[in-house]
Parts: C-alpha cells; sequence; structure tokens
C-alpha cells in the first residue's frame, strides 16, 4: 500500500470502522513504513489527550438565547431578493444618464477653411458623384502613350512654295 493510499484509510483504521481487508493493508504497511508508522502514533497520541480533557457543557440557558436571538432576526420577504442593492441602482442610474447626454450631443462642426479651388470641387460635387460622367470622362481614361518624335539632324528649310524640301 503506497503512503497516500495509506493517509485515507488511517483514520478509520484508528477509530476501528474499517474493514477486515483494509485493516490487514493498514498494519502491513505500517510494518514497513517508519513514517506512516509515526504519524499513527501521533493521531493516537492526539486523541487520548483529548480524552483527558474535560468535556465542556453549554450553560442551561444557552439553548433558549440562541433561539431568541434567531426568532427576533427580522424574516427576509420572498421577494426581498428582487430589489437590487442601492449602489447597482445607483450605478444603473448613473449609466443611464450617461447615456442620454452623450446620445444628445451635437457633433462639432468646425468650418472648412481652404483655397477657391476646394471650393470649386465642392460645389461640383454632384457632377463628381454621377458616375456616367466620370466613366465618359476623357482626363479619367488611361493617359496617352507619349509617342517618341525622330530626331532630326538638321533642320528643314521652307522654300517659297512650301513643299519642305531641303538643300
Amino acid at each position: 500500500m503506497s503512503c497516500e493510499k495509506f493517509s485515507g484509510t488511517l483514520i478509520a483504521y484508528l477509530d476501528g470502522r474499517a474493514s477486515a481487508g483494509e485493516r490487514r493493508d493498514v498494519e502491513a504497511h505500517l510494518k514497513t513504513c517508519a513514517a506512516c508508522r509515526e504519524r499513527a502514533e501521533e493521531f493516537r497520541r492526539l486523541w487520548q489527550a483529548m480524552d483527558e480533557a474535560p468535556a465542556i457543557e453549554p450553560s442551561l440557558g444557552f439553548d433558549a438565547r440562541l433561539r431568541q436571538r434567531l426568532a427576533a432576526e427580522p424574516q427576509r420577504k420572498s421577494w426581498a431578493w428582487l430589489l437590487p442593492a442601492p449602489r447597482l441602482s445607483l450605478a444603473v442610474a448613473l449609466l443611464a444618464i450617461l447615456t442620454l447626454w452623450v446620445s444628445n450631443r451635437q457633433p462639432v462642426v468646425e468650418p472648412v477653411q481652404g483655397s477657391e479651388a476646394q471650393f470649386r470641387m465642392i460645389k461640383d460635387l454632384e457632377i463628381l458623384q454621377n458616375y456616367d460622367v466620370l466613366k465618359n470622362c476623357e482626363p479619367l481614361s488611361a493617359p496617352p502613350v507619349a509617342r517618341e518624335i525622330p530626331h532630326q539632324s538638321r533642320p528643314q528649310q521652307c522654300d517659297d512654295t512650301g513643299s519642305g524640301t531641303s538643300n
């Protein structure tokens, strides 16, 4: 038997409440384990000291006084648990007031300070929101591909006829 299992049955063994099989196991363990044997002996000495101490009897009026005090306690009503605690009620009321105050506040809108170009852009906002206009708007389409101008070694000279022949 291990010491852990032994500790669970030690009290029953010392009281005489252990079964015959448990008693044999505990006695076999006590023969092999000095620490558990010492622990069992400490329990026996403790119980012997408690048996020698005089039992204290309560006073004659103890029972009557206890019953009187219990009867004097105010009886709680069956619905009293529904009433919230004062602190909880105050917290809920303050939370409701704060919620109403925050929800009724008007947002502060500061005037926009900008250039004349920004004002014109805001003025034309309705046009910018029209998707059909934006879709057909040429500046928003793909930017044109830059064409390379061929490099000319000498400038052309024009004659009187305007044919653009060179010398």
